[in-house]
């Protein structure tokens, strides 16, 4: 259903969101007549005020006679009201300070950016690396032998990935460990992981059986290793800024949450946009009931043949939009020039 309002009703949704997002508390006709230049009697505004709750945009609390807005008050605001705020002078100097720093791995830029996020907005940010795809290689591969019956084994990615795992290979010299190292290095080391797993399928195993009696279950530990390096890595920070916005008896009900966003898969499921755009979710649009009081805004930064990935933050329903969503913006810009440098720079070196 396509909601019309008249200009004075927009225009008292906004203040009403304005200042609820400020203060925490219901705004009453009496400081809505108020804002208005030319006089506007507060039984207007009422009337007005009625309007946008029968719309479904505004909620009376059972303690005060003012109002809120609602999920759906918000989303109305979002989708057609309001205007990114352009970066004002401390954030634009945060952001060229950050990404200033020298940096040795993408990983490094991608957990900066979360910082700075966090810092601007007093949210929990999350960002992503860029999606694995042929842009992410096998940088290097190590076995280290840990004693007669346990190998440690660590692979690294181009981006700085590093992943390892230890398990059993028993009756294998060292000697024999190098050379399976010296054969997967010089095979595969440099090609893209989905190219490195299709080799495991087909070629390595026969080279393998030399040194290993039944090379599967390595060679089946090594692609499960190949998997968890390509995934997109996430990268958080400002968790604890989740504590400001409830109240102090309310504080058991976050452990849930966190440990929802502790897991990896859950965040990327719950993150994952398909939107080029910076989007907004809202509430009960998560689908998830530890969310429903929470909103997320994502924006995702475009590599071209490199990838791409996002950033997000996770505040209340009750922030400031348009501070939030033109910090967003204006970061994933910043972080795109970045990345596309290092990425320069790097085939160049």
């Amino acid at each position: 259903m396509i909601l019309v309002l008249t200009d004075r009703q927009k225009s008292i949704l906004q203040i009403i969101i304005r200042d609820y997002t400020r203060t925490g508390m219901p705004v009453g006709s009496k400081a809505l007549a108020s804002e208005f230049p030319t006089h506007v009697s507060s039984a207007t505004v009422r009337n007005d005020m009625a309007a946008l709750e029968s719309k479904g945009l505004i909620t009376k609390t059972h303690f005060s006679s003012g109002r809120v807005p609602s999920i759906e008050g918000y989303r109305y605001y979002v989708d057609n009201l309001v205007e990114p705020d352009p970066l004002d002078d401390s954030a634009e100097d945060l952001i060229k300070s950050s990404f200033n720093s020298e940096f040795n791995r993408i990983d490094e830029i991608i957990q900066e950016s979360a910082k700075v996020l966090s810092d601007l907005t007093s949210y929990m940010a999350l960002t992503f690396n860029p999606e694995s795809g042929d842009n992410v290689t096998l940088g290097g591969f190590r076995l280290v032998k840990l004693d007669d019956r346990q190998v440690m084994a660590i692979i690294v990615t181009n981006t700085g990935h590093v992943v390892n795992k230890i398990f059993r290979l028993a009756n294998v010299s060292s000697e024999q460990l190098e050379t399976i190292v010296n054969i997967i290095n010089t095979e595969l080391v440099g090609k893209p992981l989905k190219q490195v797993l299709d080799k495991l399928k087909f070629d390595i195993p026969m080279l393998m059986t030399k040194y290993i009696q039944t090379p599967e279950g390595f060679l089946k530990i090594f692609g499960e290793m190949l998997n968890e390096a390509g995934r997109d890595k996430v990268h958080v920070d400002g968790e604890l800024n989740l504590l400001r916005f409830v109240e102090r008896q309310d504080v058991d009900r976050l452990k849930p949450l966190y440990n929802l966003l502790g897991t990896e898969d859950t965040v990327q499921k719950i993150i994952n946009t398909k939107s080029n755009d910076v989007q907004v979710r809202i509430g009960g649009e998560l689908r998830n009931d530890l969310l429903k009081d929470y909103s997320i805004i994502t924006g995702t930064y475009d590599l071209n043949e490199y990838g791409h990935g996002v950033i997000a933050v996770i505040g209340p329903t009750r922030m400031p939009y348009s501070k939030v969503i033109g910090i967003v913006g204006a970061l994933r810009e910043e972080l795109t020039k970045k990345l596309l440098g290092y990425y320069d720079d790097d085939q160049d070196s």
